[in-house]
């Protein structure tokens, strides 16, 4: 990105049609860069589901949230790492599109189910409507949840609540 910016300077007095498509193409470059670089983020694993586990990552989750947090852990058996990540970003995420759109004054979260299914809900109490749309939170919520052979739902009508239900498989 950094050379197709010299490039376009060297040219912007000769040929500035040239100079505009190879700042065009910096900027694409920049784009693609910068979304490789959320993908990435997104999928590092936090240290602390490792050390702590889901429970205690999810509660540290909860206390920095900017809404008041209610957490509700219905046993703590460990999960394979990768449905313990997901559920740490489908909380991550809920909680974030909550304080951004929700206008809530309360959330609760819901970790349990069998051995076999984590069962992850996200309730708040704000005003509802929200919706699944490409490129927002719930959509990424769903992929993660679909990549994993699990499923979202939402439900958000006209005046609250919203609640997403995450269901993750475990087995084998």
């Amino acid at each position: 990105m950094i050379m197709q910016l010299g490039l376009a300077e060297q040219l912007r007095d000769r040929d500035s049609d040239a100079a505009d498509r190879m700042v065009r193409t910096a900027q694409d470059t920049a784009s693609a860069a910068l979304a490789e670089l959320r993908d990435v983020v997104r999928s590092v694993y936090p240290p602390v589901l490792s050390d702590r586990g889901l429970n205690s990552a999810v509660s540290a989750l909860a206390a920095r949230s900017p809404i008041p947090c209610v957490l509700e852990t219905n046993g703590s058996a460990r999960r394979p790492m990768a449905v313990e990540a997901a559920a740490y970003f489908v909380i991550a995420e809920a909680i974030a599109n909550a304080t951004k759109h929700s206008g809530a004054d309360l959330l609760s979260i819901e970790l349990g189910g069998p051995p076999a299914l984590l069962t992850v809900e996200i309730r708040d109490d704000g005003a509802g409507g929200a919706k699944v749309t490409d490129g927002g939170g719930l959509a990424g919520i769903r992929r993660r949840a679909e990549a994993l052979d699990g499923r979202m739902t939402l439900s958000s009508p006209a005046g609250g609540p919203t609640v997403v239900r995450v269901e993750l498989p475990c087995g084998s």
